[in-house]
């Protein structure tokens, strides 16, 4: 007689358990959960006439300069986050030598980046207008100016501020008026 290949062993007696404590932990549950007939029906809830058309909607002007200030610390924190990356992975020790050049020059080229945002910023205040917040990654460039309305010398000037400072395509640059 052939003697059979079937064996037993640790695992499949642990798996074997753990399926049937699953079957269990399923058929508990369906004991306990309640049926259809035992939920119980909510109250209507009633109309309190709110409607889209009379929300107020928050913009710069209800929040003052903290809306210019926020924009900054959200930057901030963002750049310190891409930073603390790059340096743990620059640390890390598992890389080649030519990954560490490639990563510390994207370190190099973040720092131009916040370097080049804060002489913009500067030289747009410094240019007239109250506040204003310039992002920029390197192909494209966003900012945002406190101002009622942007008069098309106005945008002329911050485009040459910005053209000026970085290496930014003119069709790449957008500019927000905020009130």
């Amino acid at each position: 007689m052939k003697k059979s290949n079937l064996m037993i062993g640790k695992k499949q007696i642990i798996l074997a358990c753990l399926t049937l404590i699953l079957g269990i932990a399923i058929y508990v549950n369906y004991l306990l959960s309640p049926t259809a007939k035992d939920l119980k029906a909510t109250d209507v809830i009633k109309d309190t006439g709110f409607s889209y058309d009379n929300v107020a909607f928050v913009n710069a002007e209800s929040a003052g300069n903290d809306y210019f200030a926020q924009c900054r610390i959200d930057r901030m924190t963002a750049r310190d986050v891409s930073v603390a990356t790059l340096q743990s992975i620059i640390g890390g020790g598992d890389i080649t030598e030519s990954e560490k050049a490639v990563l510390t020059e994207k370190a190099v080229n973040l720092s131009k980046l916040v370097e080049s945002e804060k002489t913009v910023e500067n030289l747009i205040k410094a240019a007239g207008f109250e506040d204003c917040v310039v992002y920029l990654d390197g192909t494209n460039a966003n900012i945002v100016v406190k101002s009622q309305e942007l008069l098309p010398s106005q945008a002329s000037q911050i485009f040459e501020i910005l053209l000026s400072q970085s290496q930014v395509e003119r069709e790449n640059i957008k500019i927000l008026p905020v009130k």
